[in-house]
């Protein structure tokens, strides 16, 4: 009796994982750009965790911060070229290259970030296909809304954005600076502190928690609360790595890259960069300001003439803007997500 018990055991346990012996392991590097002590290194390390417990140890993952692989604005290129298997990417560093999702960095849309993790996701799954068809798209995720902060000038009014060099924190920002008479540079996020300190930009953008955690208190002093806008990220594989696995590992993969994933991935970011607005505030040496009603609708009037530029860069895509525009904006009402 024992013995056909242990048979009949050994017999379950062949048809519970009948791929995992049989699979080769897979390794993964996983890229990202800012420092080893950003929220995302971690949730990239519980994602590796996750994905190698659920395949039974034959999907291996190791992460690499801080640009290690390459540039920021490079890891769209490196994932799709296989340099480096999967990487969270910002399509705001490379402006026109997809012009559908750059609709989540138009002004004012994201009220609720954390929800609009799931709006953003949702919507964007059904574009991602065409518009990112050289990856494997996982999921998408946006940031905490961005706030000016500037170095020497208090900026208050959009009028008094111009003549100043200002680092934007994607693609349609920079172009909302060139708007208003300001001139852009580009840099990733772990250069801003040392641009500021330097004198090289007089502003830039950035959601609160990471003013501290990039060094930009460091050369800032004034800090305008106005939630101007968000970027969104896309967490993305290279597709002939997820070609070559198995049907037992493509499925651990597809299971991990929902929207529920997304919201479990960046949701502890969107919250760390919230909770920053407090420590700089009490910080000696740094005004935090508000704007008055008219002066928020100065800045939504002169953001205006992005969502037409947007939707110019759609139509030559062959893409209908009102109709994208629409079910974006129902995407982010149904989450409660709206500005």
């Amino acid at each position: 009796m024992k013995i056909r018990s242990l048979l009949i055991g050994a017999a379950l346990v062949a048809l519970a994982g009948p791929a995992w012996a049989q699979d080769k392991t897979v390794n993964l590097k996983l890229s990202h750009w800012v420092p080893a002590t950003h929220p995302l290194q971690k949730a990239m390390e519980e994602w590796g965790a996750s994905v190698e417990k659920a395949s039974g140890g034959t999907i291996k993952t190791q992460v690499y911060p801080a640009q290690q692989l390459g540039k920021a604005q490079d890891h769209y290129d490196m994932t799709r070229d296989g340099i480096i298997e999967l990487s969270y990417i910002n399509p705001g560093f490379q402006p026109g290259r997809f012009p559908i999702v750059s609709a989540g960095e138009l002004p004012f849309m994201f009220g609720d970030a954390k929800a609009g993790i799931a709006a953003f996701d949702k919507w964007y799954r059904k574009y991602a296909a065409t518009e990112m068809k050289d990856v494997k798209y996982c999921f998408g995720f946006v940031l905490d809304p961005v706030r000016l902060h500037g170095r020497a000038k208090k900026i208050v009014v959009p009028g008094d954005v111009k003549g100043l060099k200002v680092r934007p924190s994607q693609a349609t920002f920079a172009s909302w600076v060139t708007l208003l008479g300001g001139t852009n540079v580009q840099a990733g996020p772990s250069e801003m502190g040392d641009l500021l300190t330097k004198g090289v930009v007089d502003a830039v953008t950035s959601p609160w928690g990471s003013v501290t955690l990039l060094g930009i208190d460091k050369g800032t002093k004034y800090h305008l609360d106005i939630p101007l806008a968000t970027a969104t990220f896309q967490w993305i594989m290279n597709p002939k790595v997820y070609a070559s696995m198995s049907p037992a590992q493509k499925k651990v993969i597809d299971d991990h890259c929902t929207t529920e994933w997304a919201v479990k991935f960046a949701g502890p970011w969107v919250e760390y960069e919230a909770a920053g607005v407090s420590k700089l505030k009490g910080m000696e040496g740094h005004e935090v300001y508000s704007a008055t009603p008219e002066q928020v609708v100065e800045w939504k009037k002169t953001g205006e003439p992005l969502t037409k530029q947007w939707a110019d860069g759609v139509r030559k895509v062959g893409g209908d803007p009102d109709a994208i525009m629409k079910e974006l904006r129902t995407s982010l009402d149904h989450e409660k997500a709206s500005y």
